[in-house]
């Protein structure tokens, strides 16, 4: 029998698993594009996460080098995902709520595959 999750966790786990990977996201297209890119991926990256970067840039460390700071605030968002999360739910062990952002996109995958090998 599975296990219940209510509504709200899932819905909040959604939001902060699309927050973080769009902070990833960031990240990675910062490797190979400048901010100012004109490339549209990279607009829509830095225009949804600068006002989170603004609002974590208190807690970020200034060794830290700017191209960084996304994929330190998505470790935040990380970290509630896979503690908070947890314990606002009540389980007496960690990590148990086990993302279902990703669970469901891993479903979604595996679905496709097997109807591609079909």
């Amino acid at each position: 029998m599975e296990d219940f999750v209510p509504l709200w966790a899932v819905v909040i786990d959604y939001v902060l698993g699309v927050v973080m990977w769009t902070l990833i996201g960031r990240f990675g297209m910062g490797l190979f594009l400048p901010e100012n890119s004109s490339f549209f991926f990279m607009r829509f990256f830095v225009r949804s996460t600068d006002p989170l970067i603004r609002v974590f840039r208190p807690v970020t460390p200034g060794f830290l080098d700017q191209r960084f700071w996304p994929l330190y605030v998505a470790w935040f968002f990380y970290m509630a995902r896979f503690y908070l999360m947890p314990w606002l739910l009540g389980y007496s062990v960690m990590g148990m709520l086990s993302f279902p952002l990703e669970g469901e996109i891993a479903r979604g995958l595996a679905s496709l595959m097997y109807r591609f090998q079909n």
